[in-house]
């Protein structure tokens, strides 16, 4: 039986799904970037972070399966993306710390790449991970049309990962540099995850999230002054 009241809420989960899926692709095809200048842009580079991130997809996928059966409530569906959201917007700002804290330990590249994918990227993406079966549980009329929705959130999430790989590349990292496209990619399915919470859980639910996009600002406005 679904969990959802309206075609609104189920266009709303789709949504979401084609933002978490650009959001993946936008961070894996913008991460080699954001560490080609202390590694270079080397097969090596492109191998952990593509192998890694397949790797916590793979992780968020089994997590976001079993908090599905656990706890199908959209709410919780709207929080989760929205702290995937602000941890994939927030990369850039820790890469900062860590790939000079790497740097010192004067480790192999081979060692050295993988340790900052890691941490950069492990949580985030996991995180993203989860968004495809928890909607499909949401959105789960009867067992008999599993393969119908399934479908259908594959299809979204594959949409937007297509958005996610051409937008970075052609417009916003030659653009608007890799810092703001991280920004950019978090901050929508920010905003999609704010709107989920406040559709399924009104302004009481509200307060848990909606300092999410204050502290974004916050940092971009402390980062932008400084650049100065």
């Amino acid at each position: 039986m679904s969990l959802l009241s309206s075609r609104f809420s189920v266009r709303l989960l789709f949504l979401t799904v084609l933002l978490s899926g650009a959001v993946t692709l936008g961070v894996e095809l913008s991460a080699s970037r954001l560490l080609g200048s202390a590694f270079g842009t080397g097969n090596l580079v492109w191998a952990s972070v593509i192998g890694l991130i397949m790797l916590y997809l793979a992780a968020g996928y089994f997590l976001g399966g079993r908090l599905a059966d656990r706890s199908p409530a959209p709410l919780r569906l709207y929080r989760l993306v929205a702290w995937a959201a602000l941890l994939s917007a927030l990369v850039p700002y820790v890469a900062r710390v860590v790939v000079p804290v790497v740097g010192r330990l004067s480790l192999p590249l081979v060692l050295a790449v993988p340790l900052v994918v890691i941490v950069l990227f492990a949580v985030p993406v996991a995180l993203l991970g989860c968004v495809p079966p928890y909607v499909i549980r949401l959105v789960l009329v009867n067992a008999g049309q599993a393969g119908r929705y399934a479908g259908q959130v594959y299809a979204w999430s594959t949409v937007g990962s297509v958005l996610g790989a051409l937008a970075p590349v052609l417009y916003m990292l030659p653009v608007l540099g890799v810092t703001a496209t991280f920004g950019v990619l978090g901050g929508l399915l920010l905003v999609m995850a704010v709107m989920g919470v406040w559709v399924h859980g009104g302004r009481r639910a509200l307060g848990r999230v909606v300092w999410m996009p204050g502290l974004l600002m916050l940092i971009w406005s402390v980062s932008v002054l400084g650049g100065l």
